[in-house]
Formats: C-alpha cells, structure tokens, sequence
C-alpha cells in the first residue's frame, strides 16, 4: 500500500511542478506562450489530468477556470496522499 501511495503521489509531484512551470512561462512569456515549445511540453503533460478534471466537473464552470480547479483538485490529492502515507508509517512503527 505504501508503494504505491508513494507512487501515486509522485506522479501527482510531477503533475504539479509542470502546472506551475506553465504559470511561470504564462506570466513571462505573455502573448507567445502558444508557440513556447516548453510551455507546449508542459500543457502535453498536465492535459490527461485537466481532461479528467473537467470530466466531473459540471458544466457551469467554464473552461478558463478548469486549470485552476485541476490544480487545486491537485494539491488536495497531494494532501491527502501525505496524510494516508505519514499515518501508515506510524502505524508501523
């Protein structure tokens, strides 16, 4: 179980770093980040997990937002991963 919580949440960790990379390349590179082939990478990389996000995401949130809630949705995933990872390395203590 521990395995794969740790694995879980390092895809998570890799998830996470490219969504910010892209807000760093979203505020430096303004206009051209479309044709930014790191920025591109990054969106190849964080699309399986906004596709999911706004698959159960009703339909009144709109697109622009869906990276946002994608991130939170994220971090709370994150979260929670760290929480379930330190109580079972407590538990076998």
């Amino acid at each position: 179980m521990l395995l794969f919580i740790q694995m879980f949440k390092a895809i998570i960790e890799v998830a996470l770093f490219a969504f910010v990379g892209q807000g760093i390349l979203y505020i430096m590179a303004g206009a051209k980040r479309d044709t930014n082939f790191v920025f591109t990478l990054l969106k190849l990389i964080t699309a399986p997990m906004t596709t999911f996000v706004r698959f159960i995401s009703p339909r009144i949130i709109l697109d622009r937002h869906i990276p946002l809630a994608t991130f939170l949705f994220l971090v709370t995933l994150w979260i929670g991963l760290t929480v379930a990872k330190v109580q079972i390395l407590l538990q076998a203590k």
